[in-house]
């Protein structure tokens, strides 16, 4: 089973919080690291913005992504959010096989 992070923005630390729970609660991700709010410049509807967002990674598996992306799009304030999967290529084994039970039926093993 291939392993992957999962890079998140959302509108504030509460609501990556709020998000963050839930992928761990439901097992679709093993751990979510929330990070320090960061300022974003992007075109939107045809104008630039600015705005602080607090970005977030999930430490989940290819075959949770799916599930883990309609949980965030059903939870998340944007009606775009940001849910890019990075695929892990080299890592700790344990921790790499940690991923995997966490994120699987509970009691999965590698």
């Amino acid at each position: 089973m291939k392993t992957m992070l999962v890079y998140v923005t959302t509108s504030s630390p509460d609501e990556a919080r709020r998000i963050g729970q839930i992928l761990v609660e439901k097992r679709l991700a093993a751990c979510v690291n929330i990070l320090a709010p960061i300022q974003s410049i992007y075109r939107w509807q045809d104008k630039i913005q600015s705005e602080p967002e607090t970005p977030f990674i999930a430490k989940t598996t290819e075959e949770s992504f799916d599930q883990l992306e309609q949980e965030v799009r059903a939870n998340h304030s944007y009606s775009n959010p940001c849910i890019v999967g990075l695929p892990i290529v080299k890592g700790s084994l344990a921790f790499l096989q940690w991923i995997i039970q966490e994120t699987g039926p509970r009691g999965a093993s590698a």
